[in-house]
């Protein structure tokens, strides 16, 4: 495995940058990345203790700075360092400022500002913990999209995550033998998907819960026919009310959300551009 210094510098909190870097390290086998991460950098004093980090752990250097003045100064030191220095976002914003016949703005953080968009996804985040795991059926009328499945299918990260992009998300659990809450029937407005998982992945992600909680693991919630009856009987009655059916088996989180995402936006486009509901 080949180690390498990876110095990611940013004049906001650093999620771009982190996203872009992961994603580009993942195209390669046997390469471990060891990160250095220096976010919100925009004063010369913040840009002094990068350059010394850097000098300390020479490697390459990805970062997002809008200040020319900062920018130039890294670039300048990592040439004196001998170090790929990579401005991360310059050739999308020249593209896209070429497409618009605009300028940027080169304003750090832009982002992230305190607007109505931002205030959406808090108020989808307060949601979403709120009606997670079938808590609360209050004001379930009011969500965008609900998650139904049995235990162990990533209802809980999925509905964060569509939050973290201004979608109301509530899950509710399928139990065999417990009835549904009665406002889904009711429920014209959002968007219900049902979950499912391969039972041989499912059962073995229920062992390891149970073992980090030291349960028995002597129970029908970990036995083969029980697990496999419990799915078989949440996939008959996904069918049966018409819901869309997500195997989330091989998907990531993101992966997930993104597949919900698709299907949200057939039924309500706004959402899908990011307009406040």
């Amino acid at each position: 495995m080949r180690e390498f210094h990876l110095h990611l510098v940013s004049d906001a909190t650093g999620e771009t940058i982190n996203s872009v870097a992961r994603a580009c390290v993942s195209q390669f086998d046997e390469v471990r990345p060891v990160e250095h991460f220096w976010n919100l950098v925009r004063t010369q004093r913040q840009l002094d203790l990068v350059i010394e980090g850097i000098a300390q752990n020479p490697g390459l250097v990805m970062f997002t700075l809008v200040d020319d003045t900062l920018r130039r100064r890294l670039q300048d030191v990592c040439r004196e360092l001998v170090v790929p220095c990579i401005p991360v976002l310059d050739n999308l914003i020249a593209a896209l400022g070429a497409y618009l016949g605009m300028e940027s703005r080169s304003q750090p953080g832009r982002q992230h500002m305190l607007n109505a968009e931002y205030f959406g996804r808090m108020d989808a985040m307060d949601f979403a913990i709120a009606h997670d795991d079938g808590q609360s059926h209050r004001n379930l009328s009011e969500a965008d999209v609900v998650l139904i499945g049995v235990s162990r299918t990533s209802k809980t990260p999925t509905c964060i995550y569509l939050a973290n992009r201004g979608i109301k998300a509530a899950n509710v659990p399928f139990v065999p033998g417990v009835p549904l809450p009665p406002e889904l029937a009711a429920n014209t407005r959002a968007l219900i998907v049902g979950l499912t998982k391969d039972p041989e992945r499912l059962i073995q992600i229920r062992r390891n819960r149970l073992k980090m909680l030291n349960q028995s693991s002597e129970t029908s919630y970990v036995d083969p026919e029980a697990v496999r009856n419990e799915l078989a009987e949440a996939r008959r009655h996904y069918t049966k009310n018409g819901w869309p059916v997500i195997d989330v088996t091989r998907r990531s989180i993101e992966e997930t959300a993104a597949e919900v995402m698709m299907l949200l936006a057939k039924r309500r486009p706004h959402l899908a551009r990011g307009e406040s509901v």
